[in-house]
């Protein structure tokens, strides 16, 4: 019997042990800066997704309806991980994009022939040189190491996204954004400004007869990175 009580001690001790531990584990949640990866680049996909299929069917290039295709194809893939990622930190992803992403996928679908073209094209160099941004910040940033990793994963696809879209601005004839995806600012261009979780606002566009300023898709969520 008293073999019995000491057991049943023992137990309680361990018992008292462990559910300390147990409960600080489960309260442990991932940094502000891995959270809000997670969301933007959730949205940013989101984004992507619902902007390709438009390119797809309303694209008057062909290069543009190709790209979008491929777009729509490694966004979905990339926000499988994120929802992947997302779920087993228990990290809550938006169920749609963001105002402003909404505000430009809103002007796509009043747009058309060349003028969606051209659109489509502005809307994506600003939305990745954003997505570039911010996955780099998360990079450097970044604690958690699923969410780091899972930025390191994104970076390179960003990257020749952007790279394509570049190269197909230029051959339409589409200005492209001052500032490059690394953050190193062109002829006349400027840095992102340091510290900021606010992104710059629409980037103004050169167009014929006059400037307009197209919404940034990344929204107001993608944090900027610090400079150094």
């Amino acid at each position: 019997m008293l073999g019995i009580k000491r057991l049943g001690l023992l137990a309680a001790l361990v018992l008292v042990g462990v559910a300390p531990a147990a409960a600080a584990q489960a309260a442990a949640q991932p940094s502000e800066q891995d959270t809000q990866y997670l969301q933007a680049v959730h949205q940013v996909n989101l984004y992507e997704i619902a902007a390709g299929e438009l390119a797809q069917q309303k694209g008057q290039n062909q290069q543009v309806k190709d790209l979008a295709q491929q777009f729509v194809t490694d966004h979905t893939e990339l926000d499988q991980s994120v929802k992947d990622v997302a779920g087993q930190l228990n990290v809550q992803l938006p169920n749609e994009p963001t105002p402003d992403q909404r505000t430009a996928l809103d002007q796509l679908n009043n747009a058309s022939g060349e003028e969606f073209d051209r659109l489509w094209v502005t809307q994506g160099l600003a939305g990745h040189l954003q997505a570039i941004q911010a996955t780099q910040t998360e990079i450097s940033q970044g604690t958690e190491p699923q969410v780091v990793q899972l930025a390191q994963t994104a970076l390179p696809v960003l990257q020749a996204h952007y790279d394509a879209l570049v190269t197909l601005a230029e051959e339409l004839g589409i200005p492209v954004p001052e500032t490059s995806a690394s953050g190193t600012p062109g002829p006349g261009g400027t840095v992102p400004a340091p510290g900021g979780t606010t992104p710059a606002p629409g980037v103004t566009e050169e167009t014929p007869g006059g400037t307009t300023e197209s919404p940034v898709p990344g929204g107001t969520e993608v944090p900027v990175p610090q400079q150094s």
